[in-house]
This record gives structure tokens, C-alpha cells and sequence, in this order.
């Protein structure tokens, strides 16, 4: 059976992999995905050529580009490891990641700073997006498209506010936040993000899940660190705009992602 390696560089949380996952359902060629996130690599197991499969990726601009082809065996399944470790971990940092998002988005009120608030509302929708794609996880294409254009409303329920609220307020020309607790909080945010993949790293090489968490964590101290920077031009220049400007950005890209859901579970079924 003909074994297609992708490089896919956009490739890097559980939405990505669902929404390949949902564009290549379609096809029944396809018998066996295999994602490693960390090196955005795709191995695709298939029956015949395989032609139709990169044109399927293409329309998702991920970048994918087929690396290898060759005939053989299918991909192994791995052998699962034990799952104690895993839930453990787990849930140690689904209760720091839903510690600093209500204490995120509480401080982004009270300092008036959208940059806190896009970023703990970036968490929110993350943890939809993970949500709906476990739970879609085994069922038809049909209804995959369904909870994938439900994840895809919610997250532009949470960004498309956001940019009018960054709208307004950059025309409005508003107050600067307080710098104290804007840099204050994202320092607090950053240690608990530091602490995640503290916690992570023995399972880094783990399951989808657990590898997608680690690269969620790795870009939201990267966030972290932009607000940060945000804060200090904020005190040097006493004005709003670097915190507009990284709440607009954090906003963009979650609209990004959800128009790019919304687009693929818009796609009608292609003829077998």
C-alpha cells in the first residue's frame, strides 16, 4: 500500500489536524492518517495513486508539500502507552489553563487592556475547537461538518466582538491601560504557561492530544511575551496603541482560523 509523506507547516494544534482529517474524509482511497505535530509531518496510507489527496490539502493553505512517496506496508499503529500518566497531566493543566483565563480576562477588564482580554478569550477557543474535535472523533463526515461549523461560529462569536471593541477604541482614542497590571498578569500567565510545559515535556512525544497541548502552551507564551512588550512601549509612550494593536492581532487570527473552518465544512462532498 502506497505510504504519501506530507511536510504541512501550518500544521500545529488539534484544528489543523480536524480539518484535514475532515477534508480527506471525503476520499476513500485514504486508509490510515498518522500526524506528527511537533515536525508538521503527515504520512498517508492509500490504495491507488493517490492523486486526489494533495489538491485536498492545497484548498485548506496549510502549505502542504508531498515529501515522499513509496510503495509499502501501512503505517504501525503504536502500541498505547499507559494512560494514568497522561489523564494526570492532563488535568493539571486543564485546571491552570482554566485558572489563567478567568484571571486573565478579569484583569484585561479591570486594566482596560484588549491585548489580556484577546488572549484569554484565544484560550476559550482553543478549548472549543479541542472540545468539538474529540467529540467528533469516529463519527460520519456529515456530522463532522456540523461540529466543525459550530467551532468555527464560536470562535467568530468570540473574535469579530473583539475587533469592534479594537474599532472603537483605537478611533476613540481612549485612556492607556494600566501598565502595573497588564505586564503583571501576562508575567503571572507566562509562569503558568512556563509550568505547562514543565509538565508536558515527559509527554511531549505522547498522543495527538498531549503533543498539540504542548504547541498550544508553546504559542501563548509567545503571546505572553508580546503583551509584555505591549505593556513597556504602553509606560514609555502613554498611549493604548500597543495593546490595540496585539488584541487586534490575537482577534485576526482567530477569525483566520475560524473562516478556514467555516470554508472547508461549507465544501460539498466531491463525487467518489
Amino acid at each position: 500500500m502506497p505510504a504519501m509523506t506530507f511536510s504541512v507547516p501550518q500544521m500545529d494544534c488539534p484544528a489543523e489536524e480536524q480539518l484535514i482529517r475532515l477534508a480527506l474524509a471525503d476520499l476513500p482511497e485514504v486508509r490510515h492518517l498518522a500526524f506528527d505535530l511537533p515536525q508538521r509531518r503527515l504520512l498517508i496510507a492509500c490504495e491507488g495513486d493517490g492523486q486526489r489527496i494533495l489538491p485536498a490539502l492545497h484548498r485548506l493553505n496549510l502549505g502542504a508539500v508531498l515529501l515522499a512517496a513509496d510503495d509499502g506496508p501501512a503505517p504501525a499503529t503504536a502500541t498505547p502507552a499507559d494512560p494514568a500518566p497522561q489523564r494526570a497531566a492532563l488535568r493539571l493543566v486543564l485546571g491552570i489553563n482554566a485558572t489563567l483565563f478567568v484571571a486573565e480576562l478579569a484583569a484585561g477588564l479591570l486594566a482596560r487592556s484588549l491585548g489580556l482580554v484577546a488572549d484569554a478569550l484565544d484560550m476559550l477557543a482553543d478549548a472549543f475547537v479541542y472540545g468539538l474535535s474529540l467529540y467528533a472523533v469516529g463519527r460520519a463526515v456529515a456530522r463532522q461538518r456540523q461540529i466543525a461549523r459550530l467551532s468555527g461560529y464560536l470562535q467568530l462569536g468570540l473574535a469579530l466582538p473583539g475587533l469592534v471593541e479594537v474599532l472603537r477604541r483605537f478611533l476613540g482614542l481612549e485612556a492607556a491601560p494600566d501598565f502595573a497590571l497588564m505586564v503583571g498578569m501576562s508575567l503571572i500567565a507566562l509562569a503558568g504557561n512556563v509550568a505547562t510545559l514543565l509538565i508536558l515535556q515527559p509527554q511531549r512525544r505522547g498522543p495527538v492530544h498531549l503533543q498539540a497541548s504542548w504547541i498550544f502552551t508553546t504559542s501563548d507564551v509567545l503571546v505572553n511575551i508580546s503583551i509584555i512588550v505591549a505593556g513597556v512601549l504602553v509606560l514609555l509612550t502613554a498611549s493604548p496603541i500597543p495593546d490595540l494593536l496585539v488584541g487586534g492581532a490575537v482577534f485576526c487570527l482567530v477569525a483566520v482560523n475560524a473562516g478556514r473552518i467555516l470554508r472547508l465544512a461549507a465544501r460539498p462532498t466531491p463525487p467518489g
